[in-house]
């Protein structure tokens, strides 16, 4: 799921996933003794030049006593995921389309990306701005099951795929398909190595899923503006489905990282 980076980090090859995915749990690992926080922010963001106000939050939270760095991927008009939070939080949360969380204190960090630097020469930065939030009820997060979560995805999927059928139109080259398929099935996306399985699985599946979608955006094969129309907002809604799923799945994984739940 591309994030909308500036054009000038075009010569950097972005990973799909969201930053606030990759740091998750890549953080969770490490509050789980698998790696240190330093080692664990660069993996989770190798293409990052700079961060500010990250490192200095997830420290306070695991000292305060946080075992799980949660992923929230709203959007504007579907605020769902985002722990309860002021209208200012959830605002900038939507606008970002990711925020990262803890459930037992409660707060809420979110990501600003910018460039810096001269032309030719540019770096990237994320600034994370910490807002209040509510805690979460550990069950809501104990509760997501990634088996269930492949299940639900694969259904959706089928569904959507219907649907582009009905529509009509190939979004997608045969010569395009293959590569995604042969780029992205089977990655493991960069994620830590120990990772649980099921989870690992349903995060490449809905991150492999949304850049189909996303390339399907920008190929759609229609014919009319209203055709278009028409199978771009059913991409889109194939594309949100991703979202909910692959933060469901990255919360599930972090819950088991923690030992919240068995792996």
């Amino acid at each position: 799921m591309a994030r909308p980076y500036p054009a000038a980090t075009s010569i950097v090859q972005m990973p799909e996933l969201p930053a606030s995915v990759r740091v998750a749990l890549w953080v969770t690992h490490a509050w789980s003794g698998g790696t240190t926080l330093t080692d664990a922010v660069e993996r989770a963001l190798p293409d990052v030049d700079h961060t500010e106000g990250l490192v200095e939050q997830v420290r306070i939270w695991r000292d305060l006593g946080e075992a799980a760095l949660l992923v929230a991927l709203p959007a504007p008009g579907d605020l769902g995921s985002l722990p309860r939070c002021g209208p200012i939080a959830a605002d900038a949360a939507a606008e970002a389309g990711e925020a990262l969380y803890v459930a037992g204190l409660g707060g809420l960090l979110v990501p600003s990306i910018s460039t810096f630097g001269s032309a030719g020469a540019q770096g990237l930065r994320i600034d994370w701005m910490t807002h209040d939030a509510d805690p979460v009820p550990p069950h809501r997060i104990e509760a997501l099951e990634p088996s269930q979560l492949e299940r639900h995805l694969r259904r959706q999927l089928l569904a959507s795929i219907d649907e582009l059928d009905d529509i009509g139109g190939t979004p997608w080259t045969d010569d395009l398909a293959r590569d995604l398929v042969d780029e992205r099935l089977g990655t493991d996306w960069a994620l830590p190595p120990d990772l649980p399985e099921r989870a690992r699985k349903v995060i490449g599946l809905a991150g492999t899923i949304a850049v189909a979608a996303e390339v399907g955006l920008t190929a759609s094969g229609a014919v009319t503006a209203a055709h278009d129309d028409t199978r771009s907002r059913a991409l889109r809604r194939l594309a949100r489905v991703c979202e909910h799923s692959l933060a469901d799945a990255t919360n599930a994984a972090c819950a088991q990282l923690a030992g919240w739940v068995p792996v």
